[in-house]
């Protein structure tokens, strides 16, 4: 599939980094390195523009390595780019640990995934049919 990109910044378009990653990085455009203190939250620009095609959204999701390693991860994960907008992708990290982050420009900060996505239509009911599971949630499949 092919995406639109427009790339303000100096650094490199997302890619893949193996053949079977799902997911691509990309990087801070930010012109000097920036501190997150702990349970702070800040956008962090990115100087990416998409052309997400109709049936599509791009998912912005945290690095793991930086969620392990540092505590750093999306505010609102996944957060969703949806096919119709045009603005500069940005991230809304936030720092979970309890040691200030620096990030560094060009410094991957998150990863992108494109999925598919279907248009729901609503079909209103009295009752929903039965299933083996029925309304048990949280928990109620047990911890093994």
């Amino acid at each position: 599939m092919k995406v639109k990109i427009v790339n303000h910044s100096p650094w490199p378009l997302p890619q893949y980094a193996t053949a079977l990653s799902a997911g691509m990085d990309v990087r801070a455009n930010i012109p000097q390195a920036l501190v997150l203190d702990p349970l702070q939250r800040m956008l962090v620009p990115t100087g990416l523009f998409f052309a997400i095609p109709a049936g599509y959204e791009c998912q912005l999701r945290p690095r793991s390595g930086l969620a392990l390693k540092h505590g750093i991860t999306i505010l609102n994960t996944p957060g969703t780019i949806d096919a119709d907008y045009r603005g500069e992708i940005k991230a809304l990290l936030v720092n979970l640990s309890d040691q200030p982050f620096t990030i560094m420009p060009g410094e991957r900060i998150a990863q992108i995934v494109v999925a598919r996505h279907e248009k729901v239509e609503w079909e209103s009911v009295e009752v929903l049919d039965e299933t083996e599971r029925g309304a048990g949630g949280y928990g109620s499949t047990g911890v093994k």
